[in-house]
């Protein structure tokens, strides 16, 4: 045997017993403990050998990459995202560097706003990348620009999910030159709707609860034994007032005009319809959760909270025809309620001057920048217009009137056509000033909003004659200064959505409102006539929305817009009014199913109700300090338990017959 096999024989025999001793080892570890120490022999030396290459590796080629998802993490975690937003890596891993832009898809014809710049990848493989937070209130398409030419090299459209974060990869198709841009969704976005889910569940279960409970008590047999629980009398007093049939008041008087004199049934559905548009006036007012659909419209378009306004002016319109002719009946002369609506409306102008500029509790109002418009200025405005044109042609006593004539069906208008011409010349006054005025720097006739709207060409022409009228008449420091259309159009001129030209549709939508106290007055003991006549009258407004808006938001002849206050705003809403009252008069004074609570106590002292709820609006309880001002269910929380103790105030001020008029 030569001298290198007996070396190789060596080492196998050298390796079989340093198994063994390793064997041994082990065993000792696990039972006895070892006598004697062994020594470290080389199969041991290399395994260790091996074990510190592997761990070299390790530290190598995995450490550098944890490092970096670390970094990654931290590059997120810089970003403090707030309410509806999200986190869009955009990974680059072509040549040359890319700039991404964005646009809300609510955005019509808008200009492209930058997002930020992205550099080429350093090396194949090795992708540049840059994180920036992006709105997930509405989709939006991003686009990518190479910055060297400005060549566009992807577009891509997508819906962000809140908190969410998400990867835009960039790269080359086969090495071809056609880019790939998609979308990765990184970590999974939160649900910021089930808050709002919850809430709603919640409350539909109580409004369930309470319906039960009132049928449950009107049993003869749980009357008797809630009677010989509690004393006989209070028992009895609970059962009529909150859970049995609501008792007939002493007729309330409403809320701008004295009560009548002569006693007269009140549609507790008017009372009902006034207090759902006011509650939901108040919680939008308190944020409604910082959702998006409870904000204003950015411009053309509807949400819940352009919805409000328009039905609180139309059922006042309505209040106006039924007190009208209540104070005529009791003998009061026209020159004197002419007096007192005078007097109303300018009340309602001061009020709405005071609440609506906010440094009222730090001394003496400045008028450097005292807003004027507003909404109760707009109230007394409509009001005013149209109570005068009401008293003008109203009749006390309607049960004279012949029905027998070929135009009685149509005799709540015909009767009235004075005032309808006085409104239509009102309306064509509108349209002439809004598409034949001539607006400075603009084309005439703009809807617009301008800022980056309509490719940025009328920068500085929001809302068209709208805007230039108050800009003219009341100067630029005292109207809005933060309207809803710089949320998404980026506007920087103020703009009033109370202003002056808008009043105008204003008058229209509260008279509309009288149509429908007319159909009341002159059909009061035909509960079906009344309602197939508004059903006719929403039909008759849907039909004209249609025409005016092509059935589109944006591109039809006048679009619906609450900051305008435009023509088919007003009859789209008066539409949808219309509707809404039938549902309410059925169920609350024809079936009497429901007794409109909660809705009917504000509803019957809505002006302390919508002072009360905008002077105190910071004050606890109806705010307070959050622990995260980012989260919706806080702010929801917050918001209906604000506009909670408005619905509880009114029912105590209801129960005390306390009531705000003047």
């Amino acid at each position: 045997m030569s001298k290198q096999g007996r070396k190789k024989e060596i080492g196998i025999q050298y390796g079989r017993k340093g198994a063994k001793d390793k064997h041994k080892t082990h065993s000792s570890i696990v039972g006895e403990k070892p006598t004697k120490r062994k020594i470290m022999t080389q199969p041991e030396n290399n395994n260790i050998y091996s074990i510190a290459i592997i761990a070299l590796l390790v530290a190598v080629f995995v450490a550098p990459l944890t490092a970096e998802s670390k970094l990654a993490r931290h590059h997120r975690k810089h970003f403090a995202l707030k309410m509806d937003e999200a986190l869009l890596t955009v990974s680059n891993e072509l040549n040359s560097s890319v700039l991404v832009s964005w646009r809300s898809d609510r955005c019509y014809q808008c200009l492209y706003q930058q997002l930020g710049a992205v550099d080429g990848a350093s090396s194949p493989g090795q992708p540049s990348s840059a994180s920036f937070p992006v709105s997930t209130q509405h989709a939006v398409t991003l686009q990518i620009n190479n910055t060297s030419n400005n060549n566009e090299l992807c577009n891509v459209q997508f819906h962000f999910g809140e908190h969410g974060n998400y990867t835009l990869w960039m790269k080359n198709l086969n090495g071809s030159d056609q880019v790939n841009c998609s979308v990765v969704t990184d970590a999974v976005p939160v649900n910021s709707y089930i808050p709002i889910l919850v809430a709603f569940f919640v409350f539909v279960g109580l409004a369930l609860m309470f319906a039960v409970a009132k049928r449950i008590m009107r049993f003869d047999v749980v009357k008797r034994f809630a009677i010989r629980i509690g004393g006989s009398m209070e028992t009895e007093r609970l059962i009529n007032s909150e859970l049995g049939s609501p008792r007939t008041e002493v007729p309330v008087t409403d809320n701008i005009l004295p009560p009548p004199q002569s006693p007269s049934k009140r549609l507790r559905s008017l009372d009902t319809f006034r207090g759902i548009s006011l509650v939901i006036m108040v919680f939008v007012n308190y944020g409604g959760g910082r959702y998006w659909f409870f904000r204003h419209e950015s411009w053309n378009g509807l949400t819940v909270a352009d919805l409000v306004f328009p039905w609180f002016v139309f059922i006042m319109g309505t209040s106006i025809a039924l007190s009208v002719n209540s104070l005529l009946r009791a003998g009061l002369t026209r020159g004197c309620l002419l007096r007192k609506i005078v007097w109303r409306s300018i009340q309602l102008f001061l009020i709405g001057i005071f609440i609506i500029n906010p440094n009222y509790c730090q001394g003496a109002l400045s008028w450097d920048n005292l807003r004027i418009p507003g909404v109760l200025q707009r109230l007394a405005f409509s009001y005013l217009i149209v109570a005068s044109l009401d008293l003008m042609v109203a009749r006390g006593h309607l049960d004279i009137l012949q029905t027998d004539a070929w135009w009685s069906p149509f005799l709540d208008v015909l009767l009235y056509w004075p005032a309808w011409v006085v409104v239509l010349l009102l309306e064509v006054l509108w349209l002439s000033m809004t598409f034949l005025l001539p607006v400075p720097d603009c084309p005439t006739g703009y809807l617009g909003p301008g800022g980056i709207g309509d490719m940025g060409l009328y920068t500085n022409c929001t809302g068209g004659a709208a805007g230039f009228i108050d800009r003219w008449l009341l100067g630029e420091k005292h109207i809005y200064q933060t309207p809803s259309s710089r949320v998404i159009y980026f506007t920087q001129m103020p703009y009033d959505p109370e202003g002056v030209l808008g009043s105008i549709n204003s008058v229209l939508m509260a008279f509309l409102g009288l149509q429908a106290g007319k159909v009341i007055l002159h059909y009061r003991d035909l509960p079906t006539s009344i309602m197939s006549r508004f059903l006719i009258w929403g039909l008759f407004m849907g039909v004209i929305s249609a025409i005016l808006t092509r059935c589109s938001t944006d591109q039809g002849f006048i679009p619906v817009n609450k900051n305008l206050w435009s023509l088919s705003y007003v009859t789209t809403l008066a539409c949808f009014a219309f509707v809404l009252l039938v549902l309410v008069y059925y169920t609350v004074d024809v079936k009497k199913w429901w007794s409109g609570s909660p809705f009917y106590y504000p509803g019957m002292n809505s002006i302390l109700v919508y002072v009360g709820h905008e002077v105190f609006e910071d004050y606890f309880p109806f705010r307070w300090r959050m622990i995260n001002s980012q989260s919706h269910t806080e702010h929801l929380i917050q918001n209906l338990f604000a506009t909670c103790c408005w619905i509880f105030i009114s029912y105590i001020l209801y129960r005390k017959k306390i009531f705000w008029k003047i």
